[in-house]
């Protein structure tokens, strides 16, 4: 739906374009646009790729380990019903620190592993358990210590403090995650939302 979307209006502002006499101002921009597209691939590139490496090293080196332990408390309200030493905590806890970070590209290998962890505990049902839907939650609302990706895209389009979001941006998302866990916790009291347990033939996990 949303390709169709883009196509649309793409094709509405070329027949504009052609209609009131602009057609070579929309050439130029297209070319600018790709010039610059390229250019913002490569910054990124760098950054996320520096970033990555960190939370590679960070991982070998057992910190992400770590992490998962200081971070077990808040795993045990969030997850209830994932094992305590099941390796889906480490995913769930890479993912959030690669969150934090603003790292949306480097949390997303960790939050596929997640997902797949947690669709083993719940026998690969189609239909999403309690824990698989608070860990969307979670990403969706992403509360972020440092947004990095948004940093450096404001520092290529040559903003005079890229670091200037700092602030507003913890305060967002700080607010959009604790409403995603008041909603997660809300619903999961709910009959009939999703399920409370990962179920197995003959009783609950």
């Amino acid at each position: 739906m949303l390709n169709y979307l883009w196509g649309f209006m793409i094709v509405i502002g070329i027949l504009y374009a052609a209609l009131t006499g602009n057609l070579p101002a929309v050439t130029n921009a297209a070319l600018d646009s790709s010039k610059e597209a390229v250019t913002l691939c490569i910054t990124m590139l760098g950054v996320m790729s520096f970033w990555v490496g960190l939370m590679r090293i960070a991982e070998n080196c057992g910190i992400i380990t770590g992490a998962a332990k200081i971070l077990n408390p808040l795993l045990r309200f969030m997850f209830p019903n994932i094992p305590k030493n099941h390796k889906a905590n480490e995913y769930i806890s890479t993912n959030i620190i690669a969150n934090m970070f603003g790292l949306g590209w480097a949390a997303t290998p960790a939050g596929l592993k997640a997902m797949e962890s947690m669709g083993e505990l719940n026998h690969h049902s189609k239909v999403a358990s309690r824990e698989m839907c608070t860990f969307l939650i979670l990403n969706v609302s992403s509360f972020q210590l440092i947004p990095v990706n948004m940093i450096a895209y404001r520092s290529q389009y040559g903003s005079a403090n890229p670091a200037s979001i700092l602030g507003p941006a913890m305060i967002a998302t700080f607010c959009s995650t604790l409403a995603g866990i008041i909603f997660a916790k809300v619903m999961s009291c709910m009959p009939g939302t999703y399920s409370h347990t990962y179920k197995k033939k003959g009783g609950h996990l």
